[in-house]
């Protein structure tokens, strides 16, 4: 358990990491190809465009990390704060302070956000926007001076301690043993932290003085991944041999190299094939004097290729070293799954690719298996979520009414994966849970979307069904039985559980308010506020149309004590992995007395008419009756 803590909190500081610096590639991007055409050993010199490259990479590119870090904390004030604590470090220095921004920008972010904590309530009207203005502007100033005096010098000399370990292991040919810990590291999602903490950082400051860094090329190769994928090409079974091809194709010309993790987790031995791999060609780049004038993102060997310095040799060296790379994983993979004799699971694989990386992965969709048509004379769809409890049931109310509306007459129900019925012919999950529901009934037609609230893939399903539908009498009235399963609820919506004008930094920080008042409530006891937290961590609650619905997983339902509802109204909305969330549903549901409300709630806000009147509601009442209202 505490091996499991441990990783997770690395993978939280990784991706903390890569959210500060994946934002701002693009001004990587632009400083890398001023740098490649400009300086005297560009494609075309040219003194005055030269004097770019200095400003970029030493103010304009930490103060962007900066920002970033400190608007993740703390919005806009944190970003405005972040970058003024940030200009101590730049200042302070004579290198790129990548380190230094990654550290004052989030600590810039954070102290702004206590003030405003602490303050909040307790300003006089009218003396808003002079406090505000004035304090960011007095603790940034503290900050910019503390970072000039303290950690400027800190970081200065813990860069140099780095720059001097990484020429001494360049000195002694022991750079290829980095690949022993970065290789594992990608597949386990650790790679953010070492990659965009360490290595770029370092990376810029040896292509400000020696025109070039082979630190870029350590964990963006995509040679090793594509051995991996070119052994499955030959040697796989199944699946995962039809579907090798594609991934090779949008792992090495795309620069997803996550798309290749899940077939290295069904074989876990390949990991070899990709350490030897990522060593053999590390000491190529090392041998032929490889290296790269930009951070290469994504690792795509056409970003590979543009970053490249514009001469003969650069580009031998690093088509090399990606080539070398790629032959030792292939001829190491190959020897693993014509040797092996485990059983190949793509979509059980993909499934804990997910689970490791610890929210939604963008190419899981990519394994799941192929379908034919929608089943004829279909009688029971089923949607399914972990427990059953909230983001499948408000599936099933919207496509439960657009099946009435058609005149079909289909048993449109929701449950639990794991208590999804044998003889369910049509299945509807969010994407990353399809796979689970695939392995549950292998023999169902599956349906993923990503959307629960306004899914194309509703009227294209009912369309398809309007052409060859029968069922019988009986199943009709099981399904109008199935309607009239609860009694009315209208009670389990109380004005004491509506919030409105929240503010939230993160969707930690909302689903623990939300849970906060189930239990202040007495609805479930106080452990359900962590496995509303898991819930998310594992599919994400967001449903769509501004809305998320946190509650917990499957095993938390006996955390349950009665059903419950809140509503939380977030009119600057909260980011959900990248989805904004202005309207929050914290649910309880015990023995499904909580169906019918979340039905009438899914009806109403699958309206953006609707969300936007609850949004902008001034009471308590007036959100409650827009919901009641349909």
């Amino acid at each position: 358990m505490a091996q499991s803590n441990i990783k997770v909190a690395v993978q939280k500081f990784g991706n903390f990491l890569s959210s500060m610096v994946m934002p701002n590639i693009g001004a990587f991007i632009a400083w890398g190809l001023i740098t490649a055409l400009f300086i005297p050993t560009g494609f075309f010199p040219n003194e005055s465009l030269t004097k770019l490259v200095d400003p970029m990479v030493k103010y304009l590119l930490p103060l962007l990390i900066g920002y970033t870090g400190g608007k993740l904390v703390h919005d806009q004030r944190g970003g405005v704060v972040g970058a003024i604590a940030t200009m101590g470090v730049i200042v302070g220095s004579d290198i790129p302070m990548f380190l230094g921004a990654m550290i004052m920008g989030p600590l810039g972010g954070y102290i702004i956000k206590k003030f405003d904590q602490f303050i909040e309530g307790k300003v006089k009207t009218g003396f808003e926007m002079l406090i505000n203005n004035f304090s960011a502007g007095i603790l940034g100033g503290i900050l910019a001076i503390l970072a000039f005096l303290g950690v400027s010098p800190a970081v200065d000399g813990f860069t140099g301690a780095l720059v001097v370990g990484v020429d001494w292991m360049v000195a002694h040919g022991l750079l290829p043993l980095t690949s022993i810990l970065i290789e594992p590291a990608k597949i386990l999602f650790l790679n953010n932290a070492i990659n965009h903490g360490i290595l770029s950082p370092i990376g810029a400051e040896q292509i400000r003085t020696n025109g070039q860094s082979i630190l870029l090329l350590l964990e963006t190769n995509p040679g090793p991944g594509l051995g991996i994928l070119l052994a499955y090409c030959f040697f796989g079974k199944g699946t995962a041999k039809q579907s090798a091809p594609g991934a090779a194709i949008i792992h090495f010309i795309g620069g997803i190299h996550e798309i290749y993790f899940p077939y290295v987790l069904m074989r876990p031995l390949l990991i070899i094939a990709a350490i030897l791999g990522g060593m053999s060609g590390v000491f190529t780049f090392v041998l032929l004097g490889g290296g790269l004038q930009a951070v290469a993102s994504p690792g795509s060997i056409l970003a590979i290729l543009a970053a490249t310095p514009g001469n003969a040799g650069s580009y031998v060296a690093n088509i090399s070293g990606v080539l070398v790379a790629a032959v030792v994983s292939f001829i190491v993979g190959s020897l693993i799954l014509k040797t092996g004799k485990q059983t190949e699971d793509l979509d059980e694989a993909a499934r804990k690719m997910q689970e490791m990386k610890g929210k939604k992965s963008s190419v899981a969709g990519s394994f799941t298996k192929q379908q034919g048509d929608v089943p004829a004379s279909v009688q029971k769809i089923v949607f399914a979520c972990d427990a059953g409890m909230g983001s499948s049931a408000m599936g099933a109310s919207l496509l439960r009414k657009k099946v009435k509306q058609a005149d079909l007459n289909i048993s449109v129900t929701n449950t639990a994966i794991s208590n999804i019925p044998s003889d369910a012919q049509i299945v509807i999950t969010q994407e990353e849970l399809t796979p689970r529901a695939q392995n549950k009934v292998p023999d169902a037609y599956h349906i993923s979307v990503d959307n629960f609230l306004s899914s194309p893939e509703y009227d294209k399903l009912i369309d398809q069904l309007k052409n060859d539908h029968t069922t019988s009498k009986a199943e009709e009235e099981k399904n109008v039985s199935a309607e009239n399963n609860t009694d009315s609820n209208d009670g389990l919506l109380k004005e004491e559980n509506v919030f409105l004008n929240q503010h939230f930094s993160s969707k930690e920080e909302a689903i623990r308010f939300a849970g906060s008042v189930l239990v202040k409530g007495g609805y479930v006891e106080e452990n359900y506020v962590e496995a509303m937290i898991e819930r998310d961590n594992m599919t994400s609650t967001y449903m769509g149309n501004d809305v998320a619905i946190p509650h917990g997983t499957e095993e938390a339902k006996k955390n349950v004590l009665r059903s419950g509802f809140t509503v939380i109204q977030v009119p600057e909305g909260v980011d959900f992995d990248g989805e904004k969330v202005r309207l929050i549903f914290g649910i309880a549901g015990k023995d499904g007395t909580h169906l019918e409300i979340l039905s009438g709630i899914a009806i109403t806000c699958s309206d953006m008419d609707n969300i936007e009147k609850m949004v902008h509601a001034k009471s308590a009442k007036e959100l409650m009756a827009i919901i009641q209202s349909n």
